[in-house]
């Protein structure tokens, strides 16, 4: 291809957002005889979202060169202002500033112009950063008025959605979100450039999850992924992954979450310093809450070198390790450090209510709770809500009111499963158990206990679970000081419905409650007619106990065919996961107890939609009247013999 064919070609490839073609094709007309600057500026651009942020610099840098030789004050200045960005995602603060200052003298003496508006947005940007909300919001209007007198769509839609934050970060949330809903949508309907719809899509996440906006922020991070697939685009997807890592932590799939954070980091580490450090958040969050404190210290500092406050996770872990006046120095001092911004101090204030009360600081744990409810009503979000319900909650079960308790935590558990985070729903039933012991209602606080056990056991929660098994065992031991532990073998059973979240959001909450009904009498009658016996029922799934392999083995086939035939006769019907292992165990009363117990958990997790996974021995001890797969040997999460398991054809 001859040079001149090759930038033409190159720059089609541009024009449809082509970007790794347009990177190759543009790179090579460039070595061969050098590019312009508008030809530079769009190779800068094919090198942003190829992810490779050094290229793009240089050609910026190059293109900026030509602009100031040729007398080109507005073209300097736009390509300086990408510039001073890009050195602030890389953490070069003085080089970012160096470079916004040489844009701001080069508009100067320049009359209007739609570079202006970027320069307004771009000081925008730094009020915001600096609490300076009333001065973000008059530069954002400044940014829309000039995208609307100079005919720029781009410079509207984010000026729009610029406002929209600004006033959401004052509390005026309906009328910030009405803009941002507005501008998100010229971004999803195409009518801007590349650019500014990812800026739009990624800062419309970043606002729903900072309101605890959980559903909202996954269905954008979701959107956004699919753009980004449309797209090709490489740099930008780690930017969303970080979100997705932190909306699939909190609906519980820890280990896809922390793979997710992972690869955003890897992604990220050359790009944009500031999602890194937030995706090493993540990860550190998450190894945490499986009891790996060394690697969650270390994924925190991480984080911390890269700019990222690790609160409120390095705190609560030091209270974890036991060093209660270290934590409260941390969270106390990040709460200094985030004087105004109100969306940030809702995500620390739960942490100081919890170590305020371990430090018998009930004035701090108080006015921490208060804080948090006043937040909450002023954005309303339903994860808001429920963690100011639950620190008041918690607030007034040290103050000696355990009713006042009770209804504050029943409130909070209402309102997070509304958002579907099982594991925030399983802590506020530890502190509900409390308020019930309290109250003397010994039965309610067993109740709440086996399930959290049982979630904190599906999620992978080593430490919680340990406590949770811990109190249990005292609970039941209190309400039945004669009931004696025995040793006995049993086959285990656990199911879920799979998928359970996006299922309610495709079918709505009335609907979804009427298929779990349905589901649950269907699998309760077949459980009775196999001989099972239902330990713990928790949200979608259910915990069983059979005499025999044979008799497990044959419910789980028939559950499994049971849904298929109303699926073919009512044309719907959920999708269960089932799991299967005989082993000996401890019972108390009605509770089992022991890593059995635990294995068997962990093998339902192995299963997929449809599918019945057991392991090998209790398949063999079946009658062989079902095929099973060849044996897999598998490391299940916290056991550490590996076990073969294989799964049961039904069908």
């Amino acid at each position: 291809m001859s040079i001149d064919g090759e930038l033409q070609t190159g720059r089609q490839a541009f024009e449809r957002h082509a970007w790794r073609e347009a990177f190759d094709l543009l790179n090579a007309a460039d070595a061969s005889r050098g590019l312009p600057p508008e030809d530079l500026e769009a190779l800068a651009e094919a090198a942003w979202w190829t992810g490779r942020l050094a290229d793009c610099i240089a050609a910026r840098e190059r293109a900026y060169a030509i602009y100031v030789e040729r007398g080109d004050r507005r073209g300097a200045a736009r390509v300086a202002l990408e510039l001073s960005h890009d050195y602030e995602d890389k953490r070069a603060e003085a080089i970012s500033q160096a470079w916004h200052n040489r844009a701001q003298r080069l508009l100067e003496e320049e009359p209007e112009a739609r570079e202006h508006g970027y320069l307004a947005r771009a000081r925008m940007r730094v009020a915001f950063r600096e609490d300076d909300l009333e001065r973000a919001l008059e530069l954002a209007r400044r940014e829309l008025d000039i995208g609307m007198r100079f005919g720029d769509r781009n410079l509207q839609a984010l000026g729009l959605h610029d406002q929209g934050g600004v006033l959401i970060a004052m509390g005026r949330v309906a009328e910030g979100t009405a803009l941002i809903d507005e501008a998100t949508v010229a971004a999803v309907g195409g009518e801007i450039d590349p650019y500014p719809t990812a800026a739009i899509y990624c800062n419309t996440i970043a606002a729903c999850r900072d309101m605890a906006d959980y559903r909202r922020a996954a269905d954008w991070t979701e959107a956004a992924k699919r753009w980004c697939e449309r797209q090709a685009i490489a740099g930008f997807p780690g930017m969303c992954r970080v979100y997705r890592a932190e909306i699939m932590r909190l609906r519980g799939t820890w280990s896809e979450a922390e793979q997710e954070a992972r690869r955003a980091c890897s992604e990220l580490m050359e790009f944009n310093l500031s999602y890194a450090a937030a995706a090493l958040y993540e990860v550190g969050e998450i190894r945490f809450r499986v009891g790996d404190l060394p690697a969650a210290e270390e994924a925190f500092r991480q984080a911390h070198e890269l700019g990222h406050e690790p609160q409120p996770g390095l705190s609560l872990l030091r209270l974890a390790e036991g060093k209660v006046d270290a934590a409260l120095t941390l969270i106390r001092r990040a709460l200094v450090d985030e004087p105004r911004d109100r969306r940030a101090r809702a995500r620390l204030l739960p942490a100081m209510v919890e170590i305020a009360l371990a430090a018998r600081d009930l004035e701090s744990a108080r006015a921490a709770a208060e804080e948090l409810e006043a937040i909450a009503d002023t954005y309303k979000t339903a994860a808001l809500m429920a963690s100011a319900s639950c620190a008041r909650g918690t607030v007034q079960l040290t103050e000696g009111d355990p009713a006042a308790a009770a209804r504050s935590l029943r409130r909070g558990l209402e309102l997070w499963r509304d958002v579907d985070v099982p594991y925030e729903m399983a802590r506020t039933r530890l502190l509900l158990c409390a308020a019930y012991q309290a109250a003397g209602d010994a039965e309610a606080a067993i109740l709440e206990l086996e399930t959290a056990h049982s979630a904190f056991e599906r999620l992978g929660a080593v430490p919680d679970a340990r406590r949770a098994a811990e109190l249990l065992e005292r609970a039941t031991d209190a309400a039945a000081p004669g009931a004696a532990a025995v040793r006995l073998t049993q086959t285990f059973m656990f199911t879920d419905i799979v998928r359970s979240t996006n299922l309610v959001e495709a079918i709505g909450d009335d609907a979804w409650a009427d298929l779990l009904r349905w589901h649950d009498e269907t699998l309760r009658t077949l459980f009775a007619r196999h001989g099972g016996t239902e330990v713990d029922h928790a949200g979608d799934g259910f915990f069983v106990a059979f005499d025999t392999p044979a008799a497990a083995v044959d419910c789980a086939v028939a559950i499994q065919r049971t849904l298929v035939e109303h699926r073919r006769t009512q044309g719907f019907s959920p999708q269960v996961r089932i799991g299967l292992h005989a082993v000996e165990a401890t019972r108390r009363g009605t509770r089992y107890q022991g890593k059995g117990v635990h294995q068997a958990a962990r093998i339902a997790a192995l299963a997929d939609a449809g599918q019945i996974v057991a392991s090998l021995d209790t398949a063999r001890a079946a009658p062989s009247r079902f095929p099973m797969s060849e044996p897999r040997t598998m490391t299940l999460k916290g056991i550490a013999e590996p076990i073969q398991v294989v799964q049961i054809d039904w069908r």
